[in-house]
């Protein structure tokens, strides 16, 4: 990777100089389950949000064969969390389908495959002076877009958050905000075309970027590999320089 890549602003490259303090673990195991639930818990008290579960903090879902939930770990304590969905024309369990059906239809039944982040919680405590923790709670939707190689990722955000997901990921609004019933509040669902923006993305964003290797173990479900690993080390800091690693669909 050039260096006008790690220099393009001082936020990116502080982020660069985090991920070495960084950890990604995906969640398989009940322990782990809990403590990611009790962490959706006081994060959606701590912004009065729990009537946006009001199945629970675990649901269903959560246990999806296309549903994959990650912590953030940083300096070995859990920050944040958020559950991806990778969801195809054959499968299309994810929670922007149940906020907006016809929306989520319309886009599978023309062939894409979609990437669907959900859960989004990071503790209000831990986090208050960690502007950089959405970037990297979120960059595991990114991650799967290489590795799936997905044609779109999904945001289902409420409406003041909508100018965050524009300027960081170049999404489009695909349903301006509206009550969804599966919410109980105003959310606008938008889309990421990561074919039109993908090197964009990496090039603006290069703590987006991640190797073959993270991807496989983040995402993988092969049968014949063991247990996932413990551990995911972030791999932006160690692609070779003038490589975006795996690319996003071009």
């Amino acid at each position: 990777m050039s260096e006008t890549l790690f220099t393009r602003n001082d936020f990116s490259r502080k982020i660069l100089e985090i991920l070495d303090h960084v950890e990604y673990r995906r969640v398989e195991s009940s322990e782990d389950m809990e403590e990611v639930e009790r962490l959706r818990y006081k994060a959606y008290k701590a912004h009065g949000a729990l009537s946006l579960a009001p199945e629970g903090l675990l649901d269903d879902v959560d246990f999806d064969s296309h549903a994959y939930i990650f912590g953030l770990y940083y300096y070995g304590e859990l920050i944040s969390t958020i559950r991806i969905h990778y969801v195809t024309p054959e499968h299309r369990v994810s929670r922007s389908g149940e906020a907006f059906p016809e929306a989520m239809d319309e886009l599978l039944d023309a062939g894409l495959t979609l990437i669907d982040p959900a859960r989004f919680a990071a503790d209000p405590e831990l986090t208050a002076n960690m502007p950089w923790v959405p970037y990297l709670t979120l960059r595991p939707a990114i991650v799967a877009a290489a590795y799936f190689r997905a044609d779109r990722v999904i945001q289902s955000v409420r409406p003041p958050h909508a100018a965050f997901y524009k300027r960081v990921f170049y999404a489009d609004t695909i349903v301006p905000g509206r009550l969804a019933e599966s919410y109980g509040v105003d959310v606008t669902l938008m889309s990421t075309n990561v074919i039109e923006v993908g090197r964009k993305l990496l090039t603006r964003y290069p703590f987006f970027i991640s190797s073959a290797s993270e991807q496989r173990m983040m995402f993988s479900r092969n049968p014949n590999d063991t247990l996932p690993p413990l551990t995911i080390i972030p791999t932006a800091r160690f692609v070779p320089q003038g490589e975006l690693g795996t690319d996003l669909p071009l």
